[in-house]
């Protein structure tokens, strides 16, 4: 009978020997995939990101009517002007020829 015992002992402390390390090794792979995830989720904002910085700015409406809109067309100059786009220079040389023509 003793012996008995120390086999259901012995059989108990294998199993959980056994299934605490299979939660161990669980617990590290739950943990890797979710590495993977954050770094695929992350490489996929920095795409989203950049071609959003690279993406030209939508293009402004023709004016209504078919007419040249001296004012908006010299908006559209500052706005470039404002993006970067055209130096001061260029600026004022766009909005002269506007005005001059």
């Amino acid at each position: 009978m003793l012996r008995r015992r120390g086999g259901l002992i012995r059989a108990a402390a294998t199993t959980a020997v056994v299934a605490g390390t299979a939660g161990a090794v669980r617990h590290r792979q739950e943990q890797r995939y979710a590495a993977k995830d954050q770094q695929a989720y992350e490489a996929q904002m920095y795409e989203q990101q950049q071609a959003a910085a690279a993406a030209p700015p939508p293009a402004a409406a023709a004016p209504v009517g078919g007419g040249s809109d001296l004012a908006g067309q010299i908006q559209q100059l500052a706005n470039l002007k404002a993006q970067g786009v055209l130096s001061d220079e260029e600026f004022e040389a766009a909005k002269a020829k506007l005005l001059a023509g």
